[in-house]
């Protein structure tokens, strides 16, 4: 009996070791439609595997970084043969999540997302910080073996990080939130019809912005305003998303603000419009998500002391203070 709980431990350990493989592979293929050259080094201005990988240890725990590694290895064997300079690409790819992940759990990190520190912890501890270790790993490895030249690493180390990082800001929230996904409970008037205005304008908007030559960027901002402030995470996540693949588009084709430029200046471009707009989105949401909790607890405790007054004086709250129960929800 107790050999058969042991083999079947064993056995879904080694399904989530390969689900995390698969889902990084098929992350990292993702990844790969949009990569470019810089100098000399494949990189992609967003990748997925990093944001895929610390999503599954925050779900699954330290135990599936086999998943990570076995990822890395079949993504880079789909793009050149593995030699010993891929070594420190491997374990930079698994040590970084898994540095960001330990990081954030010290700090008691929520995947909740419903707190500023949560959102402040994702962004410097697990996007810019955790994905230092990758971007130095393996831009060091390809200096090491003799594919980068001395003078050419840090162009490549910036675009490594900023990648890396962008899969962390951009990604790992959408997962956390698909994870908690419900069907709402409408019981706001036209609920829906808000959502599919601010989809359709979230594309519109981010395909103007990115794809007419005046500096029109800045126009993607009040769309994740908008996003955060009447849906929290679960609007300004995807809208995030949905910004950096349109952005990220246009910049391979060299369309609008991304035309007549070099790939280190639309690098830079691209990733300081993906980075702030994911900062953007998860920080007010963070933030309205923290106030909308602090006020129903603050409903909760005055509705409790309203109780406790009506029993020591019968019927005269009752009018003043009605039932938790009955009164409307923030987000309805």
């Amino acid at each position: 009996m107790v050999r058969s709980e042991q083999v079947r431990r064993t056995a879904a350990a080694l399904l989530r070791i390969l689900a995390v493989a698969a889902a990084y592979c098929v992350g990292g293929q993702i990844g790969l439609l949009q990569q470019v050259v810089v100098e000399g080094a494949v990189v992609t201005p967003l990748w997925p595997p990093t944001g895929i990988a610390l999503t599954c240890l925050l779900w699954l725990g330290i135990g599936v970084w086999p998943g990570i590694a076995i990822g890395t290895v079949v993504t880079i064997a789909t793009i050149n043969s593995m030699d010993i300079g891929s070594l420190g690409i491997v374990a930079g790819n698994t040590i970084a999540p898994v540095a960001a992940y330990l990081m954030l759990r010290r700090i008691g990190f929520r995947t909740e997302l419903d707190r500023l520190r949560d959102g402040l912890a994702l962004i410097f501890l697990g996007a810019l910080g955790g994905m230092l270790v990758s971007a130095t790993l393996g831009a060091g490895s390809l200096l090491v073996n003799g594919s980068l030249p001395l003078g050419e690493f840090w162009a490549v180390w910036s675009a490594w990080w900023a990648g890396d990082a962008m899969g962390v800001l951009v990604i790992t929230p959408v997962l956390l939130v698909l994870r908690r996904a419900r069907i709402p409970r409408v019981t706001r008037p036209y609920w829906w019809t808000e959502a599919t205005a601010l989809t359709v304008a979230s594309l519109v908007v981010t395909v103007i912005a990115t794809r007419v030559e005046l500096a029109l960027l800045f126009l993607v901002f009040p769309v994740l305003i908008w996003a955060a402030l009447r849906f929290q995470l679960p609007g300004s996540a995807p809208c995030a998303l949905m910004i950096s693949v349109v952005a990220i588009g246009a910049a391979t084709d060299g369309a609008g603000p991304f035309a007549d430029r070099s790939v280190l200046e639309v690098m830079i471009i691209l990733q300081a419009l993906n980075g702030c707009a994911a900062l953007t989105g998860l920080l007010l949401a963070a933030i309205i998500t923290e106030q909308i909790g602090v006020r129903r607890k603050i409903e909760v405790a005055c509705a409790a002391l309203a109780e406790v007054v009506d029993q020591i004086a019968p019927g005269e709250t009752a009018h003043l203070w009605p039932p938790y129960e009955s009164r409307p929800r923030l987000e309805d």
